[in-house]
């Protein structure tokens, strides 16, 4: 194969480029979102990722199909990560805050299109999580025990919400003192000796 001169257009792979294709969209999605947020322009993404519009549209025909099938890789993972014996709420706002320190993007897209059954399913997972946390914190007696798991999910969400709508150099104050307040509102009360 005779190698492409500079500024030549890519050699057409077919199909065969498929794989790759999404995965590098996917890639560049999530750089993309961290940057400019849930609503930036889906064409940066294809350009991001080195790839025509018309790759992008076949793999992901909308924004909300292609921002659904990044975010369900990360809640996979949170999926993982809450399984392992011995992680807390307190884990999970951990993640929370790590993954807002970077991008609310995941937040952005449950909160802006909550009737659309695709997104409504990857927040239903992401409450299974949830739900899974809290009911082991329960059982320790660790978090109280009027806390709903609806809590944990606004909590969450105003967590991820501030440290985004924070100055970049205020954030990791803005995380501390917003996961302190969260913390002694879900923590079970000890009585008075």
């Amino acid at each position: 194969m005779e190698p492409r001169e500079a500024g030549a257009p890519k050699a057409n792979r077919g199909r065969a480029a498929g794989p790759e294709n999404r995965r590098a969209l996917m890639a560049a999605a999530r750089e993309v979102y961290a940057e400019a947020g849930l609503n930036a322009p889906f064409s940066a993404v294809a350009k991001r990722a080195g790839v025509g519009q018309g790759s992008l549209y076949r793999h992901f025909p909308d924004r909300t199909a292609l921002a659904v099938a990044v975010f369900d890789e990360n809640v996979g993972e949170l999926e993982l990560f809450a399984a392992v014996d011995g992680r807390t709420l307190d884990d999970l706002l951990d993640r929370v805050v790590d993954q807002a320190m970077v991008s609310t993007a995941f937040i952005d897209l449950l909160a802006g299109d909550p009737h659309n059954p695709i997104v409504q399913h990857l927040g239903g997972r992401y409450r299974d999580v949830v739900v899974a946390l809290l009911d082991r914190e329960r059982a320790a007696r660790h978090v109280s025990a009027d806390v709903e798991a609806e809590d944990v999910l606004l909590a969450t969400e105003m967590l991820a919400t501030a440290i985004a709508r924070s100055d970049p150099d205020m954030r990791p104050d803005v995380a501390r003192r917003g996961r302190a307040i969260f913390h002694a509102a879900l923590t079970a009360r000890r009585p008075a000796a």
